[in-house]
């Protein structure tokens, strides 16, 4: 028997929607429900804890066709660290909020689709939206784009509440297990953990793109001349679509464009998201003035109109790059092709099995850039790792310390050797970046053979793009993501998942995110 009948009411919660790949995932995906739910969606609620850009908000209702939009705005629905509440009286003013929301509607003609709950920004809405909608039997599908336990130990550091302390607990808020809630994750990786302990209560969820009708050469023509103003002269852009998030690597960006392109900026489209992110996104601004790098952060921070949008930027400009050290799916290798730019990316171990799958063969991409020590002081990096270690792993509970492996330059204590980029602090980074580009080519050209080749294709304009894969279309298409999605979602009453399966499954992911290649210095606090 099914839980909805009649006209559905689909309300999309997220914590905000600020620019990104969630933000991407729903303006795309939404219409698509729409178009194939079985039952009318009379209704779209976007429950949040701020309010969206007018500019973004007015684009996603043209998309509905019609569709009425409703906003609901409440702080309690944001980010703990962000809210100006207390945190003893939070769990009555959610209660209070979901009541709220579900007010004018019946449970049964309502259906859940909850973001990001997984990052642990919020574990007392996390906890209430889940008990809440298991107690009215209203359907909630829990899509899990990033965790709390990926390199974000200090979101458990910071709850002081004594109901989050124990592991256990945090497992039965963001893993919760019910008939009225199933789980997905965006790539195969951490979608296998899920199906094992949830059975069919859990799955996988790739995020939907489709390859859209590229811009006009007259907006890429004008998105050009807004970046030419952007960073002051007619030099040629290296796009890195991201907001500034220390998982994106961005130093490693700057010193590929100065060794590959030495005449090109590097620009980013997105700001800092969160107080969190700040000082490592002043540091990097820091550096490019103090060095006069070639580097413009976040050309799209603040109001988004009269700007171009990021499939425009990504036109206009002549490669696009991709260093993150943590992604759930990687949305910009897609969009890369979709606009038919030049892609120089890091091959993630998460999802380049995902994106094989799918059909994408992409001709430069990289696992780690060697740095040759003497490009920084060995001692002082391996003694401020020491100390950024022993924190890291102090702010865990004692049981999840003996899983955590060495990190890459700790375990390589003794004569200096060839470390990755990526797995140096961002002081260590900076120390590479002012040493002068070419000096610092010729002592890691010989470490990253593969560089010269891509340098010679770059200065000759000849850096590959590939075509639009037609078997992509069957994993990622609209109509693809909303099958998957309503196959998983938990609209018909049966028995629950295993008991315990949130925990056991948290135990899984634990083991598995603290191994070797998951752990980065520049994760480890936000002052990194």
């Amino acid at each position: 028997m099914c839980k909805i009948s009649g006209e559905l009411r689909l309300i999309v919660f997220h914590h905000h929607f600020r620019p990104g790949g969630v933000r991407r995932v729903i303006e795309l995906a939404t219409p698509h429900l729409l178009e194939y739910w079985p039952e009318r969606i009379r209704s779209v609620m976007l429950a949040t804890g701020e309010a969206p850009d007018s500019v973004w908000l007015e684009a996603f209702c043209r998309c509905l066709k019609g569709v009425q939009v409703q906003i609901v705005v409440r702080p309690a629905f944001g980010y703990v660290s962000e809210l100006r509440l207390d945190e003893n009286n939070i769990s009555g003013v959610l209660a209070r909020e979901l009541e709220s929301l579900f007010s004018d509607a019946p449970y049964n003609n309502s259906f859940v689709w909850a973001h990001n709950l997984g990052l642990g920004r919020n574990l007392y809405l996390t906890r209430a939206l889940a008990l809440f909608c298991h107690r009215h039997g209203i359907p909630l599908l829990a899509h899990h784009h990033d965790w709390w336990f990926e390199n974000r130990w200090h979101h458990f550091a910071a709850l002081e509440a004594p109901a989050f302390r124990r592991l256990n607990a945090v497992a039965e808020a963001v893993l919760a297990g019910s008939p009225q809630i199933s789980h997905v994750a965006i790539n195969l990786f951490d979608a296998k953990v899920l199906e094992r302990y949830f059975k069919r209560f859990g799955g996988w969820l790739p995020d939907p793109i489709e390859p859209e009708t590229p811009p006009s050469p007259k907006r890429i023509r004008a998105a050009r001349l807004w970046l030419r103003k952007q960073i002051g002269e007619d030099a040629p852009v290296w796009l890195l679509p991201c907001r500034l998030l220390r998982r994106k690597n961005i130093a490693e960006a700057l010193l590929l464009t100065r060794w590959l392109r030495p005449e090109a900026w590097l620009v980013t489209t997105g700001g800092a998201s969160s107080a969190e992110e700040q000082p490592y996104a002043a540091a990097l601004e820091a550096a490019a003035k103090m060095g006069n790098l070639r580097l413009r952060l976040g050309v799209l921070q603040g109001d988004e109109s009269a700007k171009p949008t990021v499939p425009e930027l990504m036109a206009a400009s002549e490669a696009i790059l991709l260093t993150s050290i943590q992604e759930g799916f990687g949305l910009p290798y897609l969009e890369a092709v979709a606009v038919g730019r030049p892609l120089l990316a890091r091959s993630l171990p998460n999802i380049a099995p995902d994106l094989d799958l799918f059909g994408f063969k992409f001709p430069h991409t990289y696992d780690e850039v060697l740095i040759e020590p003497t490009l920084f002081d060995w001692k002082k990096e391996l003694a401020r790792q020491k100390r950024m270690f022993a924190k890291w792993k102090h702010i865990m509970p004692s049981g999840v310390r003996k899983l955590v492996e060495l990190p890459v330059l700790l375990a390589a204590a003794g004569k200096p050797r060839p470390v990755p980029f990526s797995r140096l602090s961002l002081a260590a980074q900076l120390e590479v970046l002012e040493k002068p580009p070419e000096y610092s080519w010729a002592c890691c050209m010989p470490l990253n053979p593969f560089l010269q080749t891509w340098r010679q294709l770059a200065s000759a304009g000849e850096l590959k793009t590939i075509p639009w894969p037609r078997s992509a279309n069957q994993w990622l298409g609209g109509l693809a993501f909303a099958k998957r999605f309503l196959e998983i979602a938990p609209l018909c009453v049966s028995k629950g998942p295993p008991p315990g399966a949130g925990i056991r499954a948290q135990t899984e992911f634990l083991r598995k995110k603290l191994r070797a290649e998951y752990i980065y210095p520049i994760l480890w606090n936000s002052q990194t």
